[in-house]
């Protein structure tokens, strides 16, 4: 059974996902230092599956995953890559968040986490309100 995606619920989670991964970096000297090195390319990877989320609410969880994957490895593939207008993009605030700075290959593994968290959960959550939808009472 296919379930549509309630869009306010996946942005408020969104906003939430990134507020954490930018105060992962902000105050990253207050966190361990496993949790500074890899929270924040985590919840990005996590933040982009709820963002094909919104854009895409009847798709499958298959399919927003596996989306997410192929647009995070290819900002990451895109890191190997230095031109003076892709250099101008990334010194911008918002350019370095979304595009990175250089080719890690620890940030694939990260990404790979990161939708997989989001994909566990969207299936856990569908499977409550599932079990919610068909005996008609809370679990």
């Amino acid at each position: 059974m296919r379930m549509k995606r309630r869009r306010i619920s996946y942005l408020i989670a969104a906003i939430v996902v990134a507020f954490l991964g930018l105060s992962s970096r902000r105050y990253s000297r207050l966190l361990p230092e496993f949790l500074a090195s890899y929270a924040g390319d985590t919840l990005w990877a996590l933040m982009v599956f709820l963002g094909i989320g919104i854009m895409f609410p009847i798709w499958s969880t298959l399919l927003v995953s596996v989306t997410a994957l192929l647009f995070s490895f290819s900002i990451e593939l895109s890191q190997l890559y230095h031109s003076t207008w892709v250099e101008q993009i990334r010194r911008t605030r918002v350019g370095g968040l979304i595009l990175g700075y250089d080719y890690m290959w620890s940030d694939l593994l990260c990404y790979g986490v990161g939708i997989a968290v989001g994909s566990i959960l969207e299936m856990v959550l569908k499977g409550q309100k599932m079990r919610w939808n068909q005996t008609g009472s809370p679990i």
